[in-house]
């Protein structure tokens, strides 16, 4: 990756930049994986970096000084210090990049609030369009340099005074036929956790799992798709 260099027609995309003691140190970043970093995501350095080196000015192609970088840094591993930068530094994004990464950010938090989230009087999950509709008229902001976890619990607040939510997690105890249980063990790991299981002499399951309270729908139609129908269910617990 030495003679790499980052592409000119990308470069306000792909140049994470810290000025320091009055010098200035550039590395060219895959920009998704920069920003997942800097918001705290554990992603390793390499991944980050198109080209292992440091930078006083990518656009011109000038290298920084091994002086100047010892002397601002303390160090010479370029990995630490391109992690430095990407932390404490500036990754400036166009207007479309923006754009694009909040809509990716709208989703995620959409789909968290619909596993997660239920209707305080049916418990039932709202329609993905209904939650997307309440943030629209909530005229929620969705920052694109921040995680969705940091974000969502202040997004549903906002949420909250269009349309009543409130994130549940269930207790679901199944029961499933013997002839049904061992292809129905990871649907229900899948869902969440497993409390506990049973084996019956009969070769039945019966088990407890706790799940958001969003899924329980998806959870029933899964189990019933496989075994036909014939599952007993019911709820424990809501917390």
């Amino acid at each position: 990756m030495a003679g790499i260099t980052c592409d000119k027609e990308r470069v306000s995309l792909d140049i994470a930049r810290l000025r320091k003691e009055g010098k200035d140190f550039e590395i060219c970043v895959e920009p998704d994986k920069a920003l997942s970093l800097k918001s705290g995501e554990s992603i390793d350095i390499r991944d980050v970096l198109i080209t292992e080196k440091i930078f006083s000015d990518v656009k011109k192609g000038l290298e920084a000084s091994e002086k100047d970088i010892k002397a601002v840094f303390g160090i010479s591993d370029i990995f630490e210090i391109a992690e430095i930068i990407v932390k404490k530094g500036d990754i400036p994004l166009t207007t479309e990049y923006k754009n694009k990464l909040r809509e990716q950010k709208k989703k995620q938090i959409i789909q968290i609030i619909h596993k997660n989230g239920v209707d305080p009087k049916t418990h039932i999950p709202h329609p993905i369009n209904r939650i997307e509709n309440a943030i629209e008229a909530a005229k929620v902001h969705i920052d694109e340099r921040k995680s969705v976890q940091v974000q969502v619990q202040d997004i549903l607040k906002k949420v909250r005074v269009i349309l009543p939510i409130r994130f549940e997690v269930k207790e679901l105890a199944v029961k499933i036929p013997a002839s049904y249980a061992p292809k129905s063990y990871p649907i229900m790991k899948s869902f969440g956790k497993l409390l506990k299981e049973e084996w019956q002499n009969d070769g039945s399951l019966v088990a407890v799992v706790e799940m958001p309270g969003g899924l329980e729908e998806d959870f029933h139609q899964k189990l019933n798709a496989l075994c036909h129908g014939e599952v007993e269910s019911k709820v424990l617990n809501t917390k």
